[in-house]
């Protein structure tokens, strides 16, 4: 059965971080996902309008809330980060294709829940941990998030109050290329989360950012901290 494409109209389109836009569109009706999954936009090319092109973005909002919300890291040049940056309006129309993706919680497992992202790698996550810890989920939980400076940073405010809400649930902030005056963890996610973590066994690990993080952090993941395939999710984003 194919999937349906719907029309959706922009409610909100704002720069949240240095190259980093959180963007919302209206809910079709009946549309139905799972936290981590992601949908396809048609992006048209700015100078030919007829040159039409998917794109994908992980869903950043819950099922249950009533708009849809992205999170979009500009790449210089790139078709969808310049339809974000200079095209795209609330009240703009849009067309999109989706649910799809596995990139979703295992609930079968017992082990830890244990997330790595960087910058817009974040914005399947969000949606996760927030509709877990709603259900009661009791288990430990860290999020090990990294981007390269504070001009970077977004949700951290969100997901700080998060933290202090439940108690299982711990956030992991590291910059790779931190301010002077920067008081947390300095250098990549590749060295924060193992000082994090110490027993990977003990962890179901999911793992979602830049193509480059998540091949060198999967190779790192099996071969060096010994985790098993079946407990490793990896996201890419282009």
């Amino acid at each position: 059965m194919p999937i349906p494409t719907h029309t959706i109209r922009c409610t909100k389109n704002e720069r949240i971080a240095k190259d980093v836009y959180d963007v919302r569109f209206t809910k079709p009706e009946g549309f139905t996902f799972k936290a981590g999954q992601f949908v396809l936009f048609d992006v048209a090319l700015i100078e030919k309008p007829t040159d039409m092109q998917t794109r994908a973005l992980s869903i950043a909002s819950l099922p249950d809330e009533h708009e849809l919300g992205f999170i979009v890291k500009l790449k210089p040049g790139g078709r969808m980060s310049r339809w974000i940056a200079e095209v795209l309006k609330a009240g703009m129309e849009a067309k999109m294709k989706g649910p799809f993706g596995n990139f979703v919680l295992d609930r079968t497992t017992d082990k830890e829940y244990f997330f790595i992202a960087t910058s817009a790698g974040v914005a399947p996550f969000r949606p996760m941990i927030v509709e877990a810890l709603k259900a009661g989920e009791m288990r430990k939980i860290d999020l090990v998030f990294g981007v390269r400076s504070e001009e970077d940073l977004f949700w951290e405010q969100e997901l700080a109050v998060l933290a202090k809400e439940h108690k299982n649930f711990s956030l992991h902030i590291g910059l790779s290329q931190p301010n002077e005056s920067w008081k947390g963890h300095r250098g990549r996610v590749q060295t924060l989360a193992p000082a994090i973590a110490k027993d990977f066994s003990k962890k179901n690990v999911y793992i979602c950012g830049s193509p480059d993080m998540t091949n060198e952090l999967k190779k790192i993941s099996l071969e060096e901290w010994g985790i098993e395939k079946k407990d490793l999710h990896v996201e890419g984003y282009i």
